[in-house]
């Protein structure tokens, strides 16, 4: 089970191993750097440990926080990390005077007499500390001087492309959800509330539901439709879903609605939350003539959602 830490660790751990970063969508490289801490601390006797920050460093630091957008809350990092192993997990509050401590200064009192540091594990293009100059050459004498050891996880390619947290979110934010699963190893999720709505899918047959993310930096893929799963009181639902501004019924144009519709589910979920698992993106989202050509365009999504389910492996 996962123990989690806010400030500081509360005890000395035996022979921790390190990971330190932002680790946002948890993707396929940060896994990488996970097995890492996770093998190392196995030859060590140690336990393994991954340290964060949150807020977001660009949130405290003033560069333009409102276009920031991330794949993971800190929720879904914390649930993430403990799937892969991670046993220990410190979250330490991101602040301006932190932002002006050397990476040296950082680890020594946080990591080392914190809670005992053995070994640190870096990520490829991993930097923390004063103006970022925590590197994995620039630490090399920090280690010296504070007997621990260090190393680096070599980058992690798909298809010839380093995989990132930059390009999974350009993935998603262009619509294609099958490259964003690849390069995180799982399915993208976003988790809300679902809140009342216009009740119009209803009368087309296709009851939705209106879906509030309540983080504002919780990245929202492109406009469209996409085959979702749809997690809803420990069940996984098959479901519909489309992100935009429903042009056919002449809504407003700056407020992006998300609602989704669950196949063969009967039931109120309203002020329930939903967790949704996008599997694949459909198509544009369209103007239609009417409510009667819309209705046509669902059943034709529904069908082909449905068919798309049936190959999928269970």
């Amino acid at each position: 089970m996962l123990k989690v830490y806010r400030g500081a660790v509360s005890k000395r751990l035996k022979n921790p191993v390190v990971s330190i970063g932002v680790f946002d969508g948890v993707h396929r490289g940060h896994s990488a750097v996970v097995e890492t801490i996770i093998r190392r601390s196995e030859e060590m006797d140690g336990e393994p440990v991954i340290v964060t920050f949150w807020p977001h460093p660009r949130i405290v630091l003033g560069k333009t926080p409102e276009k920031l957008k991330l794949l993971t809350t800190l929720h879904e990092k914390r649930v993430r990390l403990e799937s892969l192993g991670v046993r220990h997990f410190l979250i330490i509050p991101f602040s301006g005077d932190l932002s002006l401590l050397p990476a040296c200064e950082f680890v020594k009192k946080y990591l080392v007499a914190g809670m005992g540091l053995k070994h640190l594990v870096f990520g490829h293009d991993n930097h923390f500390g004063r103006g970022r100059e925590g590197s994995f050459e620039n630490m090399k004498d920090c280690a010296r001087k504070l007997d621990f050891t260090i190393e680096q996880v070599e980058p992690l390619f798909y298809k010839g492309e380093r995989i990132s947290s930059s390009s999974v979110r350009m993935a998603l934010l262009s619509g294609n959800i099958r490259l964003a699963n690849s390069l995180l190893g799982y399915p993208y999720t976003m988790e809300g509330k679902i809140v009342g709505g216009m009740k119009i899918g209803r009368k087309l047959g296709f009851p939705t539901a209106n879906m509030h993310i309540d983080d504002p930096h919780k990245l929202v893929p492109s406009t469209g439709v996409y085959a979702v799963g749809v997690e809803a009181g420990k069940k996984l639902f098959r479901g519909m879903m489309n992100i935009g501004y429903r042009p056919t019924l002449k809504r407003r144009r700056d407020h992006k609605v998300l609602e989704v519709h669950i196949i063969d589910f009967k039931g109120d979920i309203y002020n329930r939350n939903l967790q949704i698992r996008f599997i694949e993106r459909i198509r544009d989202e369209k103007e239609f003539a009417g409510l009667e050509e819309l209705k046509g365009q669902l059943k034709k999504d529904k069908e082909k959602i449905t068919e798309l389910f049936s190959k999928l492996k269970p």
